[in-house]
């Protein structure tokens, strides 16, 4: 038995958490330690959704200009 089939995936097309490798690799997210990490998959990620847009955000706005240097005359 490998180490994934001892973990715990959520399945993101079922909402199912699941130990080892029952479901295609596309559908599964894990591995997790615990079947109740693997139940809140959907909020941690959400959560990363969303600190990684905040980051991509602030990159985006880092050293970012007006517009009003970009025109030519």
């Amino acid at each position: 038995m490998t180490a994934g089939e001892e973990k715990f995936w959520y399945n993101l097309t079922t909402g199912a958490v699941e130990r080892g490798f029952e479901s295609p690799a596309v559908d599964r997210a894990g591995p997790f330690d615990t079947a109740e990490e693997a139940a809140a998959a959907p909020k941690l990620l959400a959560d990363r959704a969303r600190a990684w847009a905040e980051e991509d955000a602030a990159e985006d706005a880092w050293g970012g200009s007006t517009g009003e240097d970009d025109q030519t005359a």
